[in-house]
């Protein structure tokens, strides 16, 4: 069974991550969904809840969209509380060793825009290094991100190229969601 921690501050508006996770929720894989906003519109997050969320999984899937060249405000607001001393990190925290990483994030800029003469100048893994140390500091399996360009309709993309390309992400996702627990399965 794989936790997705989903980061999206509109997830109801939303149309790429809410196909995701619609697909994910269709699938027969079994998941856990905690959609930090609808838990926690006021960000009072309820560390313990969310510890115990981690304990109970192997994998772990953060979902959010970029935003400004980042994670959501209430997903990182989510990583500096939950992932807290003596839990994540410190002499004794060690309760997320082990146990898989997998970011899974939606871009609303065209693939083309991200190289040193695009518009926004790195690409897209490069905004992503703060995650990768988190994960390792964590001692935790930091796998490679899933993720796909175009979602913006500002951008140009219409409602169902977006939709078409947040299906093919969510088959991608459930994909290294099943490798996983596979290899679980087999290590059992």
């Amino acid at each position: 069974m794989a936790l997705v921690i989903l980061g999206h501050p509109n997830f109801s508006s939303s149309l790429a991550n809410k196909t995701i996770i619609e697909e994910l929720l269709k699938s027969s894989l079994e998941l856990e969904v905690r959609n930090l906003q609808d838990l926690y519109p006021d960000y009072q997050i309820d560390v313990k809840a969310e510890q115990a969320a981690l304990l109970r999984h192997q994998a772990v899937v953060f979902q959010y969209p970029v935003y400004w060249y980042n994670m959501p405000a209430i997903l990182k607001h989510w990583f500096d509380t939950v992932f807290e001393y003596q839990f994540a990190y410190g002499s004794k925290g060690d309760k997320l060793q082990g146990k898989n990483f997998l970011p899974s994030f939606t871009v609303g800029g065209p693939e083309e825009e991200y190289h040193t003469k695009g518009e926004h100048h790195f690409r897209v893994y490069e905004f992503w290094k703060n995650l990768e140390q988190t994960a390792y500091y964590a001692g935790m399996n930091y796998l490679e991100p899933i993720y796909f360009h175009g979602t913006s309709l500002n951008a140009g993309f219409t409602e169902e190229e977006v939709k078409e390309k947040a299906r093919g992400h969510a088959r991608r996702l459930m994909g290294r969601l099943r490798e996983l627990e596979s290899q679980v399965k087999q290590h059992s």
